[in-house]
């Protein structure tokens, strides 16, 4: 099929047209939720979108009514979960768990930020937890005003391995979102600056193609010159070093006992219910601009 992506993808779609290349997560009854495959084919897209010569930018979506709900938590199939002993690193030790989260996750986190490429994500429905790691190290998010963006998974399940929340919204901002798992819809995700616009729904993909549009007008090397000069800007503000101690403080905040608990009851009760049981002292966990006490 072409260079980095060699055979029909299953989990992902990849088209080209006008200049433009579409990457699309195709797991809809998951939510597009990123499993290994899924994870392993978007890597092999984005390469291949930014290696083509007719290639000007990349729009990132979610087929159906999500942009991604985040890692796929659902345990394989008689592995007996998170912590089962194999011949390959899991996440038994911390430094095994640094090493997973580095090279199984890491890839797919930083290919948006070092595409030469401009890559716009389109952001519907819920963007949480990895989606969030997907979506903020894209250059550009045009969200529908409804979508809701967040990393609930900071209650139980560590902290993101992904950071680019500060270089987006600030330190306040940041702080509010993970210390409370909260999600802001887009139209006040525009308002902090962790995306860059909100629309009604049903004016998403018009924005989108009228932005890629524009952007595909200018030539390649021009749009790289442009894009890395801002990215090495974040580089000199500590973007990458960032990500690096992100992934390391992320398996640091795995030690907390409330991951073995999450973890147990997804064992336990399946993981629809454990999501319920964590997520229920926190109401419809929306942190909203119009918040009054």
């Amino acid at each position: 099929m072409g260079k980095w992506l060699n055979k029909k993808p299953e989990w992902i779609e990849f088209e080209v047209k006008d200049r433009v290349a579409y990457i699309t997560l195709n797991r809809p009854e998951k939510r597009n939720a990123l499993s290994r495959a899924l994870r392993d084919e978007l890597c092999a897209a984005l390469m291949e979108a930014d290696d083509l010569t007719e290639v000007r930018c990349v729009v990132l979506a979610g087929a159906g009514k999500d942009f991604c709900a985040g890692y796929d938590l659902t345990p394989p199939p008689d592995k007996g979960g998170a912590f089962q002993d194999t011949d390959y690193r899991g996440v038994k030790t911390f430094d095994d768990d640094a090493w997973s989260l580095m090279f199984n996750s890491g890839n797919m986190r930083r290919l948006p930020f070092d595409m030469f490429k401009p890559i716009i994500a389109k952001v519907q429905g819920n963007c949480l937890a990895g989606g969030t790691d997907l979506a903020l190290a894209c250059d550009i998010i045009i969200a529908a005003n409804d979508a809701r963006i967040g990393f609930p998974a900071t209650r139980s399940l560590g902290s993101p391995p992904g950071h680019m929340w500060l270089y987006h919204c600030g330190p306040q901002w940041s702080k509010r979102l993970l210390f409370t798992g909260d999600s802001v819809r887009g139209r006040d995700a525009a308002k902090i600056g962790l995306v860059q616009k909100a629309v009604p729904k049903e004016k998403l993909d018009a924005e989108v193609a009228l932005l890629v549009k524009r952007i595909a007008s200018v030539p390649s090397d021009l749009l790289a010159a442009h894009k890395r000069i801002v990215n090495l800007g974040m580089e000199l503000m500590g973007a990458r070093t960032m990500q690096r101690l992100a992934e390391e403080n992320d398996t640091r905040a795995h030690q907390s006992p409330a991951m073995a608990g999450f973890m147990s009851a997804r064992n336990e009760f399946g993981l629809k219910e454990a999501i319920r049981r964590r997520d229920a002292p926190f109401g419809d966990g929306d942190a909203s601009l119009d918040e009054q006490v």
